[in-house]
C-alpha cells in the first residue's frame, strides 16, 4: 500500500500591499524637531469603504480634523477597499503604521487604534493578532472572538457601545470585555443606555478618550533606554 508521508514547508515570501489613508499632523509637528509623538490608527465603517477617500472624513477623529479641532496626535485614517473587511487589510495595516512610524517623527511607545462599527472589529482584531502594537484601543460599536481575548491581557481597552444597536448588539462588546479581563485584562465598557448603532458620535467628542488613550503608553524598549 502507498504511505503517505510527512513533510514540512519552508519558504519565504513577500506580498505588496496598497492602501489609500488621510493623514493628520498637529500644528505644532516639527516645530521642534526633537518632539516624538503620539499616533493614532483611525478604522472607519462599512459605508466608507472605496476608493472616495473624502467618505472617511464623514465620522471619528477625521471629521473632527476636517472641522479645524486640534488633536494632540498624529492621525492615520486608511479606507478600506469595497468589498473588504479590516481583517482582510491587516497586513496592509500593519505596513502602513511601520511606514508612518519610519516617515514621521512618531513615539512608538504610544500607537493606539481605534474604530467604529466594522472598524470595532478591526480593532479587537488587530489589537489581538498583534498584541505588542498598541498602548491602548478603543473600540466602538464592534465585537470580535472572545477565544482571543487571552492575547489582550497586556492592552488597556475602553469599548464603547450603543444599548439600542440592532446591527451589531451591545452583547458583542460585553462578551470581549468580559473576556478580556476574565483572561487578566485591563478592560472598561461604556453602554449609552438611549443610543442606537451610533455610539460613536458621543465617543469621539468626548475630551476625556483622548486624555484616557495618552494615559497609557508601553515600556521603553531595550534600545530606546540605552538612549536615554
Amino acid at each position: 500500500m502507498t504511505k503517505q508521508l510527512s513533510h514540512r514547508l519552508q519558504r519565504e515570501i513577500t506580498k505588496q500591499v496598497h492602501i489609500n489613508y488621510l493623514l493628520y499632523l498637529p500644528d505644532k509637528y516639527g516645530k521642534d524637531p526633537t518632539a516624538k509623538w503620539p499616533l493614532l490608527l483611525f478604522l472607519h465603517g462599512a459605508g466608507e469603504r472605496g476608493n472616495d477617500i473624502e467618505l472617511v472624513k464623514r465620522h471619528g477623529p477625521p471629521k473632527l480634523a476636517e472641522k479645524g479641532e486640534k488633536l494632540p496626535f498624529v492621525i492615520v485614517s486608511p479606507q478600506c477597499p469595497e468589498e473588504s473587511l479590516w481583517e482582510i487589510e491587516r497586513d496592509a495595516l500593519i505596513a502602513l503604521l511601520d511606514d508612518v512610524c519610519e516617515t514621521y517623527r512618531i513615539d512608538e511607545r504610544k500607537i493606539y487604534v481605534t474604530g467604529l462599527s466594522m472598524g470595532g472589529v478591526g480593532t479587537w482584531f488587530l489589537a489581538a493578532n498583534y498584541p505588542n502594537k498598541f498602548a491602548a484601543i478603543a473600540p466602538i460599536c464592534g465585537g470580535g472572538n472572545p477565544k482571543q481575548a487571552v492575547q489582550l491581557t497586556h492592552t488597556p481597552i475602553w469599548a464603547f457601545h450603543g444599548a439600542k444597536d440592532a446591527i451589531i448588539p451591545a452583547e458583542k462588546s460585553n462578551e470581549m470585555v468580559d473576556a478580556a479581563n476574565a483572561a487578566g485584562g485591563n478592560a472598561k465598557l461604556t453602554i449609552y443606555p438611549n443610543a442606537n448603532h451610533d455610539a460613536w458620535t458621543e465617543t469621539y467628542q468626548n475630551p476625556e478618550l483622548y486624555q484616557w488613550l495618552l494615559s497609557h503608553s508601553k515600556p521603553a524598549s531595550s534600545s530606546e533606554a540605552n538612549e536615554k
